[in-house]
């Protein structure tokens, strides 16, 4: 018999506390009217949204610059069978005011790809849900 307890809810700060702590999380996005999932480094802001470096070139800014997207971020051990899985939704927005870019070139994220005038995105923290999973302890 498994114990029902393998999977809690998060709440909204164990959610960012948790996100801080990994470098790389999946932005979920429509592409040409189909689902489009990319990889992406980030990092939270002080307002805790979530913040992405890349280049102008990017399909991606184009795609969601001013559209709801969703943010995942998860960490998983195998050999336990446990982690978590926290999901930020909101609307993601080109940073353009001059100050702000200024600090997040000092302060925000930095594209793990070389980049040439940089381009961040925000995607607010409207929504944020998260589970944890552990592993199920059997009883006889």
């Amino acid at each position: 018999m498994f114990q029902n307890d393998a999977f809690r809810a998060l709440d909204r700060p164990e959610c960012l506390r948790l996100l801080a702590k990994v470098p790389v999380g999946r932005v979920v996005y429509t592409r040409q009217a189909l689902p489009a999932v990319l990889p992406v480094n980030f990092a939270l802001d002080t307002d805790a949204s979530v913040l992405l470096c890349t280049s102008p070139d990017s399909g991606l800014v184009r795609a969601i610059d001013g559209v709801v997207v969703a943010f995942e971020a998860d960490e998983f051990d195998t050999a336990t069978r446990s982690g978590w899985s926290v999901v930020v939704t909101g609307r993601a927005t080109e940073v353009t005011d001059p100050a702000e870019r200024e600090r997040l070139s000092q302060a925000g994220p930095i594209s793990w790809m070389p980049l040439r005038d940089a381009v961040f995105v925000r995607i607010e923290s409207e929504m944020v849900t998260g589970r944890e999973l552990r592993a199920p302890l059997c009883t006889q």
